[in-house]
């Protein structure tokens, strides 16, 4: 099944909200926020956002559901994460497969064991959360230093969270091809296995090389060749989705980052034509 849905959008920081607001139409498809870093937000700053969202179409990609965590899930974190997406007309909530708590918050993305009983865990908090967000929730593959007591692969372990949780995915090709380098495994292998009918959209981000073996995920750099080779591999798989563009630090000007988006939405337009030639 190929989804053939091209869209390109672009993560929105406070720091952007000047330079977005004064421009007529920023060509976009949609935007991304983490609802947390504004639904507790008055004055100003609401109003600013609730004009974009009047604007725009919008997804929301959040930092602190800690889906993995030993702490009992924060439904009230929740409740009012969903009357945030409700009060902005935000139909996706998008999160990490992954954990930022225990006995207190870590301020950081912590790996899920790749165990059967992590699947099960985790499996059941995903459902607790589609309940009351009444939405699918979208939970992203994360990238990861460590495997503390993996008896399964982390594909195996994304494959089964999927199909057993019915979530959707956001395939994060950065993720991929940062943790393909780390760990020693093909993120191509790992691009193609993935199940196309959960894929809700991508994102694509830039990193830090520490070492020949060791990159760091620090989406505050341009994206490299290998990236995007991988993302336009996505696209041939899996047909086009929706791809944003992550930017977390070391944010240039507006028209700088619009040319990566741009450059997103070329691949788009290549892989569908290419896909309308072969059918």
């Amino acid at each position: 099944m190929l989804l053939n849905t091209p869209g390109v959008g672009l993560g929105l920081r406070r720091e952007m909200l000047d330079e977005v607001l004064a421009c007529p139409s920023v060509p976009v498809d949609f935007w991304e926020v983490a609802p947390e870093n504004w639904m507790t937000l008055g004055g100003r700053y609401e109003k600013q956002l609730t004009a974009l969202t009047k604007r725009y179409p919008f997804k929301t990609h959040g930092l602190s559901l800690s889906i993995g965590s030993p702490d009992p899930l924060d439904t009230t974190f929740v409740k009012n994460v969903r009357a945030f997406l409700d009060q902005h007309n935000i139909q996706l909530y998008s999160e990490h497969l992954s954990y930022c708590s225990a006995a207190g918050h870590m301020y950081d993305l912590m790996p899920i064991p790749f165990t059967p009983e992590a699947v099960r865990y985790v499996v059941e908090r995903i459902k607790r959360v589609q309940d009351i967000i009444q939405r699918p929730l979208v939970l992203e593959n994360v990238s990861y230093y460590a495997a503390p007591g993996a008896q399964m692969s982390e594909l195996d372990f994304i494959l089964n969270v999927l199909e057993q949780s019915d979530c959707q995915l956001l395939l994060d090709v950065n993720n991929i091809y940062v943790n393909s380098v780390n760990h020693g495994y093909q993120a191509e292998h790992f691009v193609k296995a993935l199940p196309t009918k959960r894929i809700a959209y991508g994102h694509i981000a830039g990193h830090y090389n520490e070492a020949e073996d060791l990159i760091v995920d620090t989406h505050g750099a341009d994206v490299i060749e290998p990236v995007w080779k991988l993302l336009e591999l996505a696209y041939q798989v899996h047909g086009v989705f929706p791809t944003l563009l992550e930017r977390d630090f070391n944010i240039p000007p507006l028209a700088e980052l619009l040319l990566e988006v741009e450059r997103i939405r070329g691949l788009q337009q290549q892989s569908l034509q290419l896909q309308e030639r072969i059918a």
